[in-house]
């Protein structure tokens, strides 16, 4: 189980409530065995959702369809704790979604620069001056497509745009050199400053985890990458997931930005908690509100990502700053993808303003 002791992973209108995912063939409409080759028009819709429920999008990357106890898990790739599968309902009546296409298909080069514009200035001292660039992004991105990050269809709604918004905005705040002020547009362009925790005087080891994850010597696990991750068994269920011998060389996170953005993406579709959502289900709707979830007013959508990722440390604190600088950064991205804003129609859905944590605060700043 990942548990998370200062980062958190993890009422609305009736039709976004009733979508309930389904993952389903869409081998005939995508080609992510080739992710790296794939371009020309955007994705387009999947006619398949809710048939043929046998394989989630590509096949030749191992997700495989189990039916345990009357539900679908989507078992991924390289991963054998069962934690980790993809669980949902397998009600061929209810909408459905389907991940289908690339992320280089709608985010080029030139939107990625105008959103982080700031990031080499000679302005500031940063850490990682020259560090992040658009192909890395790309290529870790296409490590986690055949799970759904950017290339989710719900009930035939192309999601993947508006998810790669949402979770860039994550990055760019967390990594700002301006994330102590409510961002203006030229703050906006600030993101990807920075690498690694600018000043950690801790090194976050856990010995509670010393079976699981034992601290290496002489190894300080503050945090790094774009969404940075803390302490050893973060570091240890990441580099196990992702094939990498982070627990003993946290210090890769910092010299490969395809890496660190892996990390990142890793940290977004992962759960925090057993029986908790991904802040990937809860920005897409794969997730169901329980009746607990709607007396504490936390409904799918950007809101709750914060929710999941912060808790208490932003979340039902009200309008704070912190907060309003994560939904500017979101709003800006949309505007620079060429996306409608419509969720700023819909303040339930873009703030955590009056949610409840998912889990109770420690002792981090968000």
């Amino acid at each position: 189980m990942l548990h998370a002791k200062m980062e958190y992973k993890w009422s609305v209108p009736f039709k976004i409530l009733a979508f309930i995912l389904v993952f389903v063939n869409c081998d005939e409409y995508s080609s992510l065995n080739d992710s790296y080759n794939i371009g020309g028009s955007p994705p387009k819709p999947c006619p398949l959702c809710n048939t043929r429920r046998k394989r989630c999008c590509d096949s030749s990357q191992g997700v495989e369809l189990v039916v345990q106890g009357g539900r679908d898990v989507y078992n991924r790739p390289n991963m054998q704790d069962p934690k980790h599968a993809v669980i949902g309902a397998t009600d061929p009546n209810k909408p459905g979604s389907c991940c289908h296409g690339a992320v280089r298909d709608y985010l080029k080069t030139d939107q990625f620069e105008n959103m982080f514009s700031k990031r080499n200035s000679l302005e500031v001292e940063v850490h990682a001056k020259g560090f992040w660039d658009y192909q890395s992004f790309i290529t870790a991105s296409a490590h986690h497509q055949p799970y759904g990050f950017g290339t989710t269809y719900m009930n035939r709604t192309f999601f993947g745009t508006k998810e790669v918004a949402a979770f860039l905005a994550h990055v760019a705040t967390k990594t700002s050199c301006e994330n102590n002020k409510v961002a203006t547009k030229e703050q906006l362009e600030w993101g990807l400053c920075y690498n690694k925790e600018k000043n950690s005087n801790s090194n976050y080891c856990d010995e509670h985890y010393k079976k699981a994850y034992p601290c290496a010597l002489g190894v300080a696990y503050y945090g790094r990458g774009a969404l940075p991750v803390y302490w050893n068994y973060n570091y240890g269920e990441a580099g196990k997931d992702l094939k990498v011998d982070l627990l003993n060389h946290p210090e890769y996170i910092e010299q490969n930005s395809t890496l660190a953005f892996q990390v990142a993406i890793w940290r977004w579709m992962m759960p925090i908690k057993k029986h908790q959502p991904s802040t990937h289900d809860v920005f897409i709707g794969y997730w169901t509100p329980t009746k607990n979830d709607t007396l504490a007013k936390r409904v799918f959508g950007f809101g709750a990502t914060m929710n999941v990722l912060y808790g208490d440390l932003v979340c039902g604190q009200g309008d704070n700053e912190s907060m309003k600088n994560f939904i500017s950064h979101y709003l800006y991205y949309l505007d620079i993808m060429g996306v409608d804003q419509e969720e700023a129609r819909f303040p339930e859905l873009l703030t955590c303003a009056e949610q409840v944590a998912f889990n109770p605060s420690f002792s981090s700043n968000p």
